[in-house]
């Protein structure tokens, strides 16, 4: 049977099933997207081989622990787990872009309407996943404040209208939500990019 019949899933079976000539059939079949996409990122051949040993090394582990159940999707599996790996080069290298924390922090800044591939939009769907978890360690009435101001697009007068406070007591609201959105991103050392 030729090797481009076998589809990826019957070829993960075989490997969880002792095959080890199944992995490379898919090393094989897929280097060059996934060889190419972490080359695409990192510009280095030397990075973008490790972070592909790295990918495969972590294929395998959970491979052989059959932590594996995505049937029928085992390239966006591995493009996942590579993609991370690359988020990972950067955080320890520290070449991701932080934000810049002179004069007036907006944390918003990150979250472009442009128009996006596809990467681009995993990337800000969880930048935006994480910063709504933050938000929600907010106390209630700042993250009241940022909802109302950054979601739904309200004026700090329409603000102190709905809450029934002053609007110098809306913006010190909105002030505290963000220097405690700092602290966490700070404390947590969280690095929101897009």
């Amino acid at each position: 049977m030729r090797h481009e019949l076998i589809t990826d899933a019957v070829l993960v079976k075989n490997y969880m099933n002792g095959d080890e000539s199944a992995l490379s059939v898919l090393i094989h079949r897929h280097k060059q997207k996934i060889y190419s996409f972490i080359y695409s990122k990192v510009f280095d051949r030397d990075i973008t081989e490790d972070i592909f040993q790295d990918a495969f090394i972590k294929v395998i582990k959970n491979l052989k622990l059959g932590k594996y159940n995505e049937e029928g999707k085992f390239l966006p599996w591995v493009m996942r787990i590579s993609h991370n790996l690359v988020i990972d080069h950067f955080r320890k290298n520290n070449r991701m872009p932080k934000f810049d924390n002179s004069g007036d922090f907006n944390i918003f800044s990150v979250l472009s309407d442009s128009a996006m591939n596809a990467e681009k939009r995993l990337i800000k769907d969880q930048v935006e996943c994480d910063l709504r978890r933050i938000i929600e360690e907010l106390p209630e009435d700042q993250k009241e404040v940022l909802i109302m101001r950054m979601y739904k697009d309200m004026s700090f007068k329409e603000i102190s209208d709905r809450t029934g406070v002053s609007i110098n007591t809306a913006l010190g609201r909105m002030r505290y939500a963000l220097i405690n959105l700092r602290k966490v991103i700070d404390k947590n050392n969280i690095i929101l990019t897009n």
